[in-house]
Formats: structure tokens, sequence, C-alpha cells
């Protein structure tokens, strides 16, 4: 079957929703349930609507557009991905897979494709962190890896907790807890995504089909020193709570140097001090720690060298320690026969690729706890991605949407 994929449709699509943002184009910036998040999230319900299929909203946002089957008893075949953006992004993390599922969708329509079997393309709640601090948080909740005591305990830097952003995105239900899936919800889940590294750039292929997702694990770090003026409080006597935080980031270096690990990545991407004045000694300091690694041994290591390290310089400066890991989480591993199902896809379609890793993690990482899961990854220009350069061509995308599309249709036959 020859499945027509109308690329400049979707280039057009990506460019509107990515002008929906709370910053000015080139910069996408959509944070959970933020006006921007909301009328992405209404642009993308309106697509659905027009290809026909049926849309419905949980308890956390999560949204689920279906193309209802001939056999209203089969598990359904799942895509989809996000559209939340961290701010200063970019327009593709997240939207190819999510817009890139539409496409695919209305060309099997347009082939006249009749599914079997249901085929669901879902927009996952807050796949990014900046809100909570913690990723994932829709599919987290599908797979059903959060207590309703931690969904509760969940807040942003204002202090407004999940409660909160749920009504001001008019969403109804109960315990978000609640919102978890059974096991034979889906068949399998197929997530379309730009690989946010360079390897498929660098090997000039087209498609890389994920076997493994690292396992990520974060660490908040609340660090309480004692302030004072900048020309009154001597040297010797210092207890600064930044230069406690800059060796702990340091650290944090090392300890993915040293994991032994080619694959460990360590990131203290937050470091925010108080009172942020340039003649007071800082008096605290938060840090947020992401550590990455596809294998367990070396990321949890590196994870106990870290935290070791903190409470030793925090002993050694006087500083207050407080640490708190925010998620340790296990490594996917794909289901080997939809991987294989992919790749004998990409050789009929001519379409070259490879097998790898992804060291990025997604919310395929928590759907590959509920049912079958590999991922489509597609080239992005020199790696970069979370920044507004971020860039794969219509013909890239375009390629990964067919390959998707006919994988979506052997599922659904």
């Amino acid at each position: 079957m020859k499945i027509p994929i109308d690329s400049a449709r979707l280039e057009k699509e990506i460019d509107e929703l990515s002008l929906i943002s709370e910053q000015p184009a080139p910069v996408v910036t959509r944070i959970l349930f933020s006006e921007a998040d909301l009328r992405g999230r209404d642009y993308v319900k309106n697509l659905f609507r027009q290809a026909g299929l049926s849309v419905r909203e949980d308890a956390v946002g999560n949204i689920f557009a279906r193309w209802q089957g001939l056999d209203n008893t089969a598990p359904a075949v799942a895509t989809g991905s996000h559209i939340d953006a961290i701010p200063n992004a970019g327009k593709f993390d997240g939207v190819v897979g999510v817009l890139g599922a539409i496409e695919a969708i209305r060309s099997l329509q347009k082939a006249r494709f009749v599914p079997r079997t249901s085929i669901e393309c879902i927009i996952f709640t807050a796949e990014e962190p900046t809100r909570f601090g913690l990723g994932c948080l829709g599919s987290r909740l599908l797979a059903g890896t959060l207590s309703s005591e931690r969904i509760a305990a969940l807040r942003d830097k204002e202090g407004h907790d999940l409660e909160h952003w749920r009504k001001q995105a008019r969403l109804s239900g109960g315990d978000p807890a609640a919102v978890r899936i059974a096991q034979d919800t889906y068949a399998g889940f197929v997530e379309l995504h730009i690989e946010q590294g360079p390897v498929l750039e660098q090997r000039n292929l087209a498609i890389g089909i994920v076997e493994r997702i690292a396992a990520p694990a974060s660490l908040r770090l609340q660090l309480t020193g004692v302030g004072g003026h900048a020309g009154g409080v001597l040297m010797p006597g210092r207890r600064d709570a930044l230069l406690a935080g800059a060796e702990i980031a340091l650290a944090v270096e090392q300890a993915a140097l040293t994991s032994g690990s080619p694959d460990t990545v360590a990131t203290t991407g937050v470091f925010r001090i108080e009172p942020g004045a340039v003649n007071s000694v800082p008096c605290h300091a938060t840090l947020e720690i992401d550590l990455r690694d596809t294998q367990l041994a070396s990321r949890d290591a590196a994870l106990i060298k870290i935290e070791t390290a903190a409470a030793e310089i925090c002993r050694h400066r006087a500083i207050g320690l407080q640490l708190e890991r925010v998620n340790v989480d296990a490594p996917a591993i794909c289901d080997a026969a939809l991987v294989q199902l992919v790749a004998d896809i990409c050789v009929e379609l001519k379409t070259p690729f490879t097998k790898m890793i992804s060291r990025a993690y997604h919310d395929s990482l928590f759907m590959a706890r509920i049912c079958p899961t590999t991922m489509i990854f597609i080239p992005c220009r020199g790696g970069v991605s979370h920044r507004p350069d971020e860039y794969s061509s219509p013909g890239q995308i375009c390629d990964g949407v067919a390959v998707l599309a006919e994988t979506l249709r052997r599922l659904a036959s």
C-alpha cells in the first residue's frame, strides 16, 4: 500500500503551533498549563477532530484521540508524544511525534486503509520537568508509578500544587493517581521523535530505531549557609552557600567523567542563590541535578558519588544540606519484535536506518512498562535540541512519518 504523506501540510502545522508560545519566535516556550500550553492543546485537539478522531482528556490532561477500528474488543495501537516545551526551546521536540502521528493517520485514511484495531494518538501531560521538576508526569501516572501522596507533594517554584493547575486548566475528575491504565489497554506504542543527538546526521541515516532508553535520576539540593555584608564578613569565617554549591556542581561533573561508562551524563541544570545581591554573601542555594545512563550500575554508582561528595563538601564548609531524590528510574528495554518490525519496514521502504539507544528519556520510558514499545528517531541538525535553532528538515520528518504510518498500518491490520 502506498501511503501519501502531505509534507507541506505537516510543515505548516508545525510552524503554526510554534507561534503559540510564551516568548516570541523563534523561541518556543509552553510550560504545563500555562496560557500558551492550553492554546497549543486546543490547536491540536482541533486537528484531531478535523481528522475525524474522537477526543477525550483524563484528570491530569493527557489527551487521547482515537481512530476507531472494526474490532471494539481488541487493544488499541498507540502513538504520540508531547507538546509542552521548556523555556527557550525549539519547535520540533515532542511536536513531531504528535503532529507527525496525525499526518500518519490522515495518510492512512487517504490510502483507504480500514484499521481492524483502533489507533490512538496521545498527547502526554508535562513530559518536560519545568513546572514541577519531575519529567514525564502524564506517562508516569498512566503507568501507575506515582502514589497519591507523591502527587499531592508536587509543587512548582511559586508553591502551587497540581490541583491548583488542574483548576487553571479546567480539568475535572478525582484522584490523579486513578488515571492509571490497564496493562492490556494497548497492543503497542511507537513514538516518533527527533534524535536530540548527532548520530543519525553524522552517519547520514534517515531513521534510528530505539532499543533501550537511558535510566534518569534527578536530585534537588537545598544548601543553607550564613549571609552577611560582603565587606563586613571576613573570609576565614564565611559559610557561603554558593561556593559549596559550586564545589558540588564540579563534583557532579567528575562523577560522570569517572563512572567508567561512556553513556553517563550529569548536569547541574538549576543553580539559584539568595539573596542574589552583589554585596551580600549568599546564604542559600538550590541545585537541581540531572543524571542519566543506559546502565543502572554505573548510573547508581555515580549517584552515590554525588550524594557523598555533597555531604562532605557541606560538612567541610559548615553548610546545612537538604537532599531529595526527585526521581530514580530504571532504563527501558524496548520490545524486540516491535524493533524488528520497524527495521523490516525501513528495509522495504529503502530507508537507511540503525538500531540505537536513547540517552534522552521520553514518555516511552514509562509506556514500556504498560505495553510493547519502541521509538522512531529522525535526525536533527547538529544534534541540537532544547534550543530555538533545533531543526529537522521537512524531508527528514516525512521519512519518519512514512515509517510510523506503515508501522501503525501493520499493527492495526
